[in-house]
């Protein structure tokens, strides 16, 4: 198998990530909206806000995942940040997001100065939920009814990971 890069998200990259989030078991496992437009996908890029970093995982120059991993401004909050990430559903059970996870945890750990990670997974993403706690994330809450995915409001599970 073809060796995973993991690099900062670059304007470029505005078309393949529109494409990814088109998909719809991809947008499905997220808080993002169907139907993406190109435009904002170009916008989010060109105008990345100091404290978010957005990274994208390609496999042969192909995007295959993207995660964005945003700091938490306030004072009494500094040293936490959240993260979001997503998989190109033909590229799934890959290591994409063992690769992007990776990443996230370096950078948050050995970089940011961060000591704590926080996410937000809906409740029945088993896969996922598997893969952030050998990251060491525990669950600290549920949030009942928390989003709506396809018609449905499902429950979502709060994560976090202290650095050690």
């Amino acid at each position: 198998m073809s060796e995973i890069i993991v690099r900062h998200a670059e304007p470029d990259d505005a078309a393949a990530l529109h494409q990814m989030y088109s998909q719809p078991e991809t947008y499905s496992d997220t808080l993002q909206l169907p139907y993406p437009s190109l435009q904002r996908w170009q916008e989010k890029l060109k105008n990345t806000p100091d404290g978010q970093h957005m990274l994208v995982a390609c496999i042969d120059g192909q995007i295959v995942g993207q995660c964005f991993v945003a700091l938490n401004t306030p004072a009494r909050r500094r040293h936490t940040a959240t993260f979001s990430l997503g998989v190109d559903a033909r590229h799934r059970g890959k290591g994409v997001a063992k690769a992007m996870m990776t990443a996230i945890v370096d950078l948050c750990d050995s970089w940011l100065q961060v000591d704590r990670i926080e996410l937000t997974v809906y409740a029945d993403n088993q896969a996922a939920i598997a893969l952030y706690e050998k990251f060491g994330f525990v669950t600290e809450g549920r949030g009942v009814r928390f989003g709506v995915r396809n018609g449905v409001q499902v429950d979502a599970l709060f994560m976090a990971r202290l650095k050690e």
